[in-house]
């Protein structure tokens, strides 16, 4: 659990790709996400839920080499062995799993290695931050192609949660190239933005550049 000072998060990545077999795979993923990582992608959350635990090993321990060429993390979805055996930089949960947040880190015995939630309301991020997560995913911000027809925040209800939350927040859910310049400053989680672009590269600069970019409004 964090203390009343939160001085123990470990800050989020400003952009993290969440790799989606399904939609790119093989060579071709492999050729995309050096694109993306030149371009400065800063993470890389695989989410493999349909690999068996010695391919998706396989596929982690490839992943750790290309990160850690270009300095960037790897997170590894649920599995916190897998994230152990390749020496990744943190671990991500399902919503459904916030409260096992103590005993991931317990079985990791790495306090250096992040342990970060999905949510999707301001409970759930009540519960990530007494919990002791490091950092959520507040989704889906926008529309997504992965849940068609579900709800949405929108934007001003991601910032009014943001605000209210404890712990850092990465926004998630339908973050494209258009709808992340209504996202200024905030840290961007994506699948399709980078996996469908014509020049990963490019997106990826560009979705930095909004990540990163100051707040205008505040600013003004």
């Amino acid at each position: 659990m964090h203390d009343d000072l939160a001085t123990s998060f470990i800050q989020p990545p400003k952009l993290t790709l969440i790799t989606n077999g399904s939609r790119l795979s093989g060579e071709a993923f492999f050729d995309l996400l050096e694109q993306a990582l030149s371009g400065g992608l800063d993470a890389v959350l695989v989410r493999e839920k349909t690999l068996t635990s010695a391919k998706l090993l396989a596929l982690a321990s490839r992943l750790r080499q290309m990160t850690d060429h270009y300095k960037a993390r790897l997170i590894i979805h649920s599995q916190a062995d897998i994230a152990a055996a390749v020496g990744a930089d943190g671990v991500h949960l399902a919503s459904s799993d916030i409260n096992t947040i103590t005993s991931v880190r317990q079985w990791l015995m790495q306090p250096e290695m992040s342990v970060s939630v999905s949510c999707h309301n301001a409970d759930e991020l009540k519960l990530a931050y007494d919990n002791g997560a490091d950092y959520a995913m507040l989704s889906p911000v926008f529309p997504t192609q992965t849940h068609p027809g579900a709800a949405h925040l929108g934007v001003s209800e991601f910032d009014r949660l943001t605000a209210a939350a404890k712990l850092p927040v990465i926004a998630l859910g339908g973050v494209s190239l258009d709808s992340c310049v209504a996202l200024q400053g905030k840290s961007l989680a994506v699948i399709g933005a980078i996996l469908a672009a014509d020049d990963a590269k490019k997106a990826t600069q560009q979705l930095l550049n909004a990540a990163v970019a100051s707040d205008r409004v505040g600013a003004s």
